[in-house]
């Protein structure tokens, strides 16, 4: 499987960004997507994930109810439409995708995107 992000820029703080990612390859080896960040000088932090198929969504408490996961099956896309943008939110966005588990840690995840810059100035 292969994965695309795009979407990143800069952004005022309270603005909006849409992130995607598209998969290629095997994408029938997909069970789970999400969306992880890394601020510089920081860990890589998970941020949220959907299931799939189901649509099961989770997401990191300093995000919820700004942030939305989405995909599009037929497209073999994930989304991430991000709202009420703040400067802490600046970080490299990557999408990653797990074959067999739900999971926040990055260890877990099988593929990884490149990663999207958003910066959000103040």
């Amino acid at each position: 499987v292969q994965l695309q992000a795009s979407g990143g820029g800069l952004v005022q703080a309270g603005g909006s960004l849409r992130l995607s990612c598209a998969a290629s390859g095997h994408t029938s080896n997909i069970y789970m997507m999400a969306w992880f960040r890394q601020a510089p000088g920081q860990e890589r932090e998970f941020v949220t994930s959907i299931t799939w198929y189901s649509g099961n969504t989770y997401y990191v408490d300093s995000v919820s109810g700004r942030f939305a996961i989405s995909r599009d099956i037929a497209k073999n896309t994930m989304y991430l439409q991000m709202n009420s943008l703040k400067p802490e939110d600046t970080a490299i966005y990557f999408c990653a995708a797990d074959r067999a588990s739900a999971s926040t840690a990055s260890s877990d995840y099988d593929y990884w995107g490149r990663g999207t810059l958003v910066t959000v100035s103040s």
